[in-house]
């Protein structure tokens, strides 16, 4: 015999809780753009990361290369039997192989830049807005004057005087990247610094350190998003720009602006693919995480939505 008594009505379900991560996913879901910025990106960081085993060969292992092979064009076979879908560039390295092993420095060098500027600009705005005076006016300062040198410009003095290298490019990207962080969480906070909440904790003589990262630093962090993911997509511009000028990774390091580059001088001659696919990588990989971007903005600052 059934326990349920005959005719009762059902119980109701319970009504789904609407937490804030399902919230941030449902609003960021809203643009199908962002979606497929989100998947493209996700995509060419999987390539990347598996490139040393979906590659058809290691571009910078000269055991592997022929150079005989030297400017093929697309989907031609060479000597060693491997299909060549995107070309070879003039040392006959396949052009597919070096653009999956190109994304895994422009990628490295673009995250770790913007992390590293994200720690040093946040810390240092934090501390401008929560000290004030003095302290406030100096690190300002040094913000605008940061700001009134073209990125490019200081980048291109620090590397002049560091050398090439790839850890030389993260410390110019992050020289010249820290300011927007420090200047976009000093408005904040200074935003934060009023509130209630960060009164009662001064009146209950709470740590400084745990006042700034316990109460004032997560309400800073929504702002922060939406820049270091715009600063991802302009690290990864400069170094390409950098490496083009012959200034940035080495040429034993696979980098897209070093192989758009290697086939700059071949373009009028028809040999196009050698610039023209890395090139593509590199326009297809800042526009995903601009879309991304983009989303991230109208979904955590909802007053600046079209």
């Amino acid at each position: 015999m059934s326990s349920t008594t005959a005719g009762a009505p059902p119980v109701a379900a319970a009504p789904r809780v609407e937490t804030p991560f399902r919230r941030f996913v449902s609003e960021f879901a809203e643009s199908r753009l962002a979606l497929f910025g989100l998947v493209v990106f996700a995509v060419i960081v999987l390539v990347a990361v598996l490139a040393p085993w979906i590659a058809p060969q290691d571009p910078y292992d000269l055991a592997q290369l022929d150079i005989m092979d030297g400017r093929l064009e697309p989907g031609s076979v060479g000597g060693s039997g491997i299909t060549h879908w995107l070309g070879t560039d003039d040392q006959g390295r396949d052009m597919l192989s070096g653009i999956l092993y190109g994304l895994r420095i422009s990628l490295t060098v673009g995250a770790g830049s913007a992390i590293l500027a994200c720690v040093v600009g946040a810390s240092l705005g934090m501390l401008a807005a929560y000290a004030g005076g003095r302290t406030d006016s100096l690190i300002m300062r040094l913000v605008d004057l940061q700001l009134s040198f073209p990125a490019i410009l200081a980048a291109l003095m620090i590397l002049a005087f560091l050398g090439k290298g790839i850890l030389n490019v993260v410390i110019a990207l992050v020289v010249v990247e820290w300011a927007y962080y420090a200047r976009t969480v000093r408005g904040t906070a200074l935003v934060e610094r009023r509130r209630e909440y960060i009164e009662a904790a001064q009146c209950l003589a709470l740590p400084t350190r745990r006042i700034i990262f316990r109460h004032l630093l997560p309400n800073c962090l929504p702002p922060l998003i939406v820049v270091g993911t715009m600063q991802v997509a302009r690290a990864i511009a400069l170094e390409a720009t950098l490496s083009f000028l012959g200034l940035g990774v080495p040429i034993t390091e696979p980098s897209l602006g070093l192989l758009i580059a290697n086939g700059y001088e071949y373009m009028l001659s028809g040999k196009y693919w050698i610039s023209f696919y890395p090139g593509i990588a590199l326009l297809v990989t800042i526009v995903s995480i601009n879309l991304v971007g983009d989303q991230l903005r109208d979904v955590l600052n909802p007053r600046l939505k079209k």
